[in-house]
Parts: structure tokens; C-alpha cells; sequence
């Protein structure tokens, strides 16, 4: 880590692979776009300076949006649903109270209640997680199953819950286990809600109630699945913004798509998003394109490749905005650009931009 001493207001950072944090112990800040702040210190002993210093190793994204990770389909689809005359209430009305109770007694009586004094290692990735998005942790529960699976449920503004399966834990590393975390995580920053717990009951099996269901399944489940894709993608930032390596997330979408424990040492997150690569391209033509939309539209999760290529392309926007950032701090402090200029280039760069 430098610093350029200068009389110009002077700043050391340390770049990391997608986010930094400004020390805690700052007075003014400096803000820029998607929450990052970077505090302006108290001053070095030349009149005028001053430092401030970014790591990657302790990262907490303060004031962190939900729109600034929020993934413009995301965006789009919740206002579809949004516009949708009454669909809210009906929501709300159909997963009430009695709803909430049954999937609490569902959870409390088959799964285990993860806490500091049950599976703690569990229970601290879970508080890190949370604690980097500047959230409350919710509950955690872990559930025996074969099928390797996370949820989160969130009904009538109770504290939600997050479920993840015993498999889960044995597929994956425990970063990549934290950025699964994480992700669900990103549900609730970005306040998915009642419509995260539709879709997740929907998953689940609830629609086969009597009535419910043919409702959902008529007049919902297109577009409730159409959203929950796009929110998933949004929440795969989340998981990128606490993993701090875009092969973490990656990882865990490889191997839910075709990893297992045995082999989990063989695989290779590079092949992978060659993989990604060659499903886009042969995907781009019009025959492609149909059979692509065909292949997803009754899916709850857009397509492991697919989120593999998302989240690698986003990571390498976050470190260009970051390069750039960089740049105009140096600039700053060699006196080539004045602190007005600094402060409108900031505004017009966009950090987390879609």
C-alpha cells in the first residue's frame, strides 16, 4: 500500500478483486456510488493531508443499496408484478398467518436450528455474511436432504429464516458455503419478500393444495418464475460482494450443476466459463435463442452457465470501476485534476452500475 504525500488531499488504497472499505475510524466522507464510502482521516502531520486507506482484507460495504446491486431484470420484473392490480394483497392474504405457522412448525420440527451453541461455524458464516451486507442475521436452519438446495423465507414481517441442505454442506468449500449464505442473503437486502416466499412455495411443492395451486398455476407462475430468475441473479451479487472472488460463486454454480464431493478437486471454474461462453454463442441465433427461452421458462433459477457468465462479466465491471476510481484519486492527488472536476467525474462514473 502507497501513499503520495502531497498537499493535495493524499488517499493510500489497496485494490481487491471486487470490493474495499474505508477505515472505521474516519470523520468526513468522501461517497461514491453503490454504497462504497471512503472516509476522510484525521490529518497527517503536513497541513492538508489527507490519508485514507482501503483493504481488502477486513471488508465491510457500508450504507451498501439494494439497488446498487440489483440486477436491471430484477428491476423490471418487480414492477411488472408490482403493476399487477391487487397481486400483493392476494399474496399477502394467501400466505397469512397459518401459512407462516406451518412452515415454521415444518422447519423447527424436521430441520436443525443453527446457532452459537449448534453448529457454530455454521452459525459465524452466517454472522460474517450478514454483517458485510449490513444486515441483521436471520435464522438459520439445516435440513437432511439429498438434494443440494438453500432457500429463504420471509412471510407477514416476521423474522425471516434461511434453510440449507445437509448435501449443501458436504458439496461445498466453506467460502463457497458462505457466498450460498450470502446469496440467500441478497433476498432479503433487496426486500424480495412476499414474492420470494411464493415462488419458494411454489418450488416446494405448495402449489398442489387444492385451489391455491390452479390459481398460482394459471394466473402467477410464469411471471413469478420470470422474476425469481431475475432475482437470482441480483442475489448472486450479493454472494460475490462477501465471496470477494468471482471463482467462489462460480465455483458453487459448477458444482451444483454437475460437481460432488468425491470429485470436487478435479473441476475446473476456467472449463467452466468456456462452457458459459460456448452456450451464449451457440444460443445468439434465432433458433438458438427460441430454444433457449424454451429451455428456461419453467425454471425457478435461470441456467448454472448462464449465472456463471453474469457474475464473471459483473466482476470484471466491478474492477474497471475500481481502476478508474483509482486513476482519479491519483489524479487528485498529483494535482492534475481539481477536487470540483474529482467530485463531478465520481458523479457521472457509475460504481456498481448493471
Amino acid at each position: 500500500m502507497a501513499a503520495v504525500s502531497l498537499s493535495s488531499p493524499n488517499f493510500s488504497v489497496k485494490l481487491s478483486p471486487v470490493s474495499f472499505r474505508s477505515s472505521a475510524a474516519g470523520r468526513r466522507l468522501i461517497t461514491f456510488s453503490a454504497g462504497f464510502k471512503l472516509n476522510q482521516l484525521k490529518r497527517g502531520r503536513r497541513s492538508g493531508d489527507f490519508i485514507c486507506r482501503a483493504t481488502a482484507s477486513s471488508v465491510a460495504i457500508r450504507d451498501l443499496d439494494a439497488d446498487d446491486i440489483r440486477h436491471p431484470l430484477d428491476r423490471q420484473n418487480t414492477l411488472i408484478l408490482k403493476a399487477i392490480p391487487g397481486l400483493t394483497e392476494i399474496g399477502k392474504a394467501l400466505l397469512g398467518s397459518v401459512t407462516e405457522q406451518v412452515m415454521l412448525l415444518e422447519n423447527i420440527g424436521t430441520s436443525v436450528l443453527v446457532s452459537e451453541n449448534q453448529l457454530p461455524e455454521l452459525h459465524e458464516l452466517m454472522i460474517e455474511a450478514a454483517s458485510m451486507l449490513n444486515l441483521e442475521a436471520p435464522d438459520l436452519y439445516l435440513r437432511q436432504s439429498p438434494v443440494p438446495n438453500a432457500y429463504t423465507l420471509a412471510i407477514s414481517g416476521k423474522k425471516p429464516f434461511v434453510v440449507v441442505h445437509t448435501s449443501l454442506v458436504e458439496l461445498l468449500s466453506r467460502k463457497e458455503l458462505q457466498a450460498v449464505l450470502a446469496h440467500e442473503l441478497g433476498h432479503l437486502k433487496c426486500d424480495h419478500g412476499v414474492w420470494l416466499t411464493f415462488a419458494n412455495i411454489l418450488t416446494l411443492g405448495a402449489y398442489s393444495v387444492p385451489g391455491l395451486g390452479g390459481f398460482i398455476a394459471q394466473q402467477l407462475e410464469e411471471q413469478l418464475f420470470r422474476w425469481l430468475r431475475a432475482a437470482e441473479l441480483t442475489c448472486d451479487r450479493a454472494a460475490l460482494l462477501v465471496a470477494r472472488d468471482p471463482k467462489v460463486v462460480i465455483s458453487v454454480l459448477m458444482k451444483l450443476a454437475g460437481g460432488c464431493p468425491s470429485m470436487a478437486d478435479q473441476l475446473n471454474v476456467d472449463a467452466f466459463l468456456e462452457q458459459a461462453r460456448s452456450y451464449e454463442k451457440a444460443s445468439s441465433s434465432p433458433v438458438g435463442w427460441y430454444i433457449r427461452n424454451a429451455q428456461t421458462r419453467q425454471l425457478s433459477h435461470p441456467l448454472p452457465v448462464l449465472r456463471a457468465r453474469e457474475i464473471d462479466e459483473w466482476s470484471r465491471r466491478l474492477a474497471e470501476d475500481i481502476r478508474v476510481f483509482v486513476q482519479m484519486i491519483e489524479g487528485l492527488n498529483q494535482g492534475s485534476i481539481s477536487m470540483n472536476l474529482y467530485c463531478k467525474l465520481l458523479k457521472c462514473h457509475r460504481g456498481l452500475t448493471p
